[in-house]
């Protein structure tokens, strides 16, 4: 199909593609207070387009909308045309609890009552 049309609706679309997929994306991922849209999330890593080829590298926080999802060490993994893959080396749930310093018994209680 592509020999079909010319080079100038075939850029067009292409465009309108890119925008579309910009446009639908809800999962980001922040590092240095910026924020990348993710073109593909994956297990291992994601995907990004990225303005003027820029590599991320270290410690980032991944969004879905306003949901904080994880924080990741990542790397960069390869070149995908006109996006950069990055693996991740280490994942952490993001908790909106703070982290206990002791094991908690399941039975225990959420609260105590104290004396009137």
């Amino acid at each position: 199909m592509t020999d079909l049309l010319p080079r100038e609706v075939q850029e067009g679309l292409e465009e309108a593609r890119r925008r579309a997929r910009r446009a639908s994306r809800r999962t980001r991922v922040r590092m240095d207070g910026e924020m990348f849209p993710i073109r593909d999330l994956g297990e291992h890593g994601f995907l990004l387009d990225l303005p003027e080829r820029r590599r991320l590298r270290g410690l980032v926080d991944v969004f879905d909308g306003a949901r904080h999802l994880f924080r990741a060490l990542i790397v960069a993994a390869a070149e995908e045309g006109d996006a950069m893959r990055y693996e991740f080396k280490l994942t952490t749930p993001a908790s909106d609890a703070p982290a206990l310093d002791y094991a908690r018994a399941p039975d225990a209680p959420a609260g105590l009552i104290g004396r009137v």
